[in-house]
Order: C-alpha cells, then structure tokens, then sequence
C-alpha cells in the first residue's frame, strides 16, 4: 500500500518513495511518500498560519478523545501494522496500542485542566494594591522526531501533548517506522483536526531531520533517539528549545532480603521483550552474593523459557533487531566482553538472520560496554556484590540516568537507595522498565534534559505569561 505526505490536511505525492520492508523477513509492509527539505519550510508555514486560528482548549480535548475511541477501535489492526513494521512481537504490539490510547486520554483531561497560577503579591510591599497571575501560552510550531521502538505511543506522546497545548506540529517519524505514524495521523483527521495543525513529513535523520532542526520558524524539538543525535541537535539549534529524550543502561538491584523469584521474572521479561529495543531495557542485574547463585537459577530457567521467532505468531517474546546491521554491532559487543573475560551463560549467537538469542553475561567488568553503555539489544549482564556501597557504585557505574529498579524488603536499604543512585526514576520492587504515561519520565546525565508525560510535556511547550492588574480607580 502506497502513503503520502500530510500537508495542510492533503495527503500528497513528492516523486520520491521509500520502501518499508519488514525486518523479520524483509517483506514489503509498504510505500510511502519521501519528502524533501523544502516540505519543511512549507509544513512549517502552513503549521504557523494554522496557529493564528487557536483551537479552544474544550475542543482540543474532544480531539485527543475521539482519536483515542478510534485508536481502540482499530487496536488490532494498528498492532499488526507494529509487528509489521518494527518486527514488534504481536503481544508487546498489542500493549503499546494500550499505552497510546492512555496518552491519548491523559493529555485529553490536561489540555482541560492546564492553566497558570496566582502570585502572591501582597508578599511584598511592592505588590499591595496589585492582582497577578500567569496564563500557559503555546510556544510556536513544534519539530517531533520519533525513533522506530514505538512508533506509536512515541508519537503520540510528541503529538497529544502538542495538540493539548495547543502547538501545531510538523513530525518527522522514523523513517523505517513510518506507517504507524500516518495511520495515526490519519485518525487525527477523522476526529476533527482541522488541517495544518499536523503535518507529516517522511525521510532520513541527515537531510530531513537536519532541515527541521534548522528550519528558524521551529519554535521547539522533540526528540527521542540516541544520545548522539540527541546532543547534536541540542549543540546545532542553541536558540531553540530542544527537548531530548535518550538512552539508558537501565540497572535491577537485588538484595539478598528481596523478592528474589520476583526479581528474576521481572528481569527475564523486561530484558528481552522487543528484544531489548527500548531505553529502559533492563540490561544490568546487579546481585548481592549470598541470593547471587538462587536468582541465576531462576533467570536462566525464565530466559530459556522465552518464545524466539516469527512477531506475528502469538506465542513469540523475542523478535527480530531492527537491522541486520544492529545484530552485528550487538554481536561483536557480545564477542568483545566475551574476549575481556566474560562468561555467556545463555544465547550469544544468531537464532535467525535479524534474531539474537537472548543473551545472559556474567563476569562483566564495569569498564565494558555491554555494562555502562545502552546495548539496546536483548543482553543482560549479571554481576555480584557484597553489600549496599558496591552495589550503588556498580549501578552508578554509566554515563546514563533514566531509571533504575530496587528489589528489598527493607524501608531503611529502599530509601538509601533511592536517595544516591544517580537516576532521575527509582523504582522499588518494580523494574525500570515499568512506565506509566502520565508519570514523569526522562533521564539525567546523558539521558536527556527533559520530562514526558502529557502535563510535564505541556509545561514545556508552552511559555508563562505574566498579567498584573493595578488597582483600578474608584467612580
């Protein structure tokens, strides 16, 4: 099936395709319209003009509502067209069309309830006689770029919060994920968006995604991808508002008063689902010594358990990589810990041509790249340790921040826990790769400068306005 690019409303030809092949057996899932730098500047001014006429926020809301019923509607066949596309196992594909109804949902009740605050003026002298309050205003024409793990739920967490807050929007989705995010937008016509308030542009990250960067009428970037696009971004646009969302090398840290049965399932399931595709992955479990011997068992058990193959077939848990390419680089990480003295306890090779096994490491040194790097690959590294300060150091061990999980059945090693480890999420007795949509979500250090979730990213795309009412004169 063929797709055009969205331009004021009008799905349009450029002269150029780019095929989008499936990457568990390289079918053609579809053909889509290929735009050029020039559709940049276009979208944006349509997207600018489109401003001039604000949608109220009542009716932004009944938007994000009628696009989330229509997104459950057709739930199964968007799922399909993600294992189609991504080569996302059908169970997970289901789940991310789940979450992107949430988003959905979420930003529809924010977009009713976002408003400024009240200063208190009478907190000073300087403020007696004087009423002041903020009002959330919208930034301008927002630049989403959206990577190929969810393209859905991604996208709508870039989009809803957009419309929500009333910002037109020019999306850039990933160019070997398209589809999802056209059908998506389609949607968005169908519930009543009126034209130019969505614009949706098909191409490479070097050409088109540098032309949106660049493009001077861009009021704000939203990004989610790798570190080093992220922070290129950041560095070629230092005028614009750049909201980047990156990677992770996301640690489980057991301890030996922990659930260690619950540790072990929720490691098994989080590392290798999507095949590691995603930036809160768990790839490191780090283990106190005495429970280190009981939790390997256990993972060992669950890891062999899980179900390799076809995306589409209902049994699967691990799919294919994105690329072949992304095999080999993953590979050679696996070969090159494995020469550093590291032990393969499961998996290490090709179960098909874009299929990793899953893959268990031990004696990881922290200095590895499989250990402080994002592998973003279905990896996990298990390593040991002797008590709280080791096992804090090896978690803190990356140049990433995002989350981070805790498995103790004690308040006093929870808190400590959560108070030191260097990440911008905690979670206790849970795993890092838990999200809920309308949480607060990002990352410190090399994972991002930024929070989603609807109403976090709402604050971001709008600006505060100041009003201050003198006392008027009396009659």
């Amino acid at each position: 099936m063929d797709y055009g690019m969205l331009l004021n409303g009008v799905w349009c030809e450029t002269g150029a395709i780019r095929e989008v092949r499936s990457p568990y057996d390289s079918s053609l899932v579809g053909r889509v319209a290929e735009a050029k730098p020039e559709h940049v500047a276009e979208a944006t001014s349509i997207a600018m003009q489109t401003m001039k006429d604000p949608i109220p926020a009542y009716q932004r809301a009944e938007i994000l509502e009628s696009v989330a019923k229509l997104l459950k509607q057709r739930a199964e066949d968007f799922s399909k067209t993600l294992v189609l596309e991504a080569g996302k196992p059908i169970k997970a594909a289901r789940a991310e069309v789940e979450r992107a109804v949430s988003t959905l949902t979420v930003a529809a009740s924010e977009s009713r309830s976002m408003a400024g605050e009240m200063i208190p003026m009478a907190a000073t002298p300087a403020g007696i006689g004087k009423l002041a309050f903020t009002m959330r205003e919208p930034i301008g024409v927002v630049g989403a770029i959206t990577p190929f793990n969810f393209p859905l739920n991604l996208v709508c967490h870039k989009l809803a919060p957009a419309i929500a807050a009333g910002c037109a929007v020019v999306l850039k989705p990933a160019e070997r994920t398209p589809i999802s995010a056209i059908k998506l937008a389609k949607l968005f016509l169908e519930a009543g968006l009126p034209p130019g308030w969505l614009n949706v542009l098909v191409g490479d990250g070097p050409t088109l995604g540098a032309a949106l960067v660049n493009e001077p009428n861009i009021a704000l970037i939203t990004f989610t991808g790798s570190g080093a696009v992220g922070w290129s971004i950041r560095e070629q646009a230092p005028r614009k508002k750049v909201l980047l969302e990156l990677g992770n090398s996301s640690p489980v840290l057991v301890f030996d008063d922990g659930d260690v049965e619950a540790a072990a399932s929720a490691c098994a399931r989080n590392g290798f689902s999507f095949s590691g595709q995603s930036c809160i992955s768990v790839q490191r479990a780090i283990v106190q010594r005495g429970v280190a011997e009981e939790f390997e068992r256990k993972f060992l058990k669950l890891v062999s358990d899980l179900v390799v193959g076809d995306p589409m077939n209902e049994c699967t848990d691990v799919g294919p990589l994105i690329s072949k390419r992304e095999c080999d680089r993953i590979l050679s990480w696996i070969g090159e810990t494995q020469k550093g003295g590291a032990t393969i306890l499961s998996g290490g090779h090709l179960a098909q041509e874009t299929i990793v096994e899953p893959t268990v490491l031990s004696n990881v040194k922290p200095g590895m790249k499989v250990f402080n790097r994002e592998i973003f690959g279905p990896v996990v590294v298990i390593s040991r340790f002797d008590d709280i300060d080791e096992a804090l150091e090896l978690a803190n061990a990356t140049e990433y921040g995002l989350q981070a999980g805790v498995y103790t059945n004690s308040l006093d090693r929870a808190i400590a826990a959560a108070g030191r480890l260097r990440f911008a999420g905690v979670l206790i007795n849970e795993s890092p790769t838990f999200r809920a949509d309308q949480m607060p979500y990002g990352g410190w250090k090399e994972s991002g400068n930024t929070r989603e979730g609807p109403k976090y990213a709402m604050m971001e795309m709008t600006e505060p306005k100041l009003i201050v009412v003198n006392g008027f004169p009396s009659n």
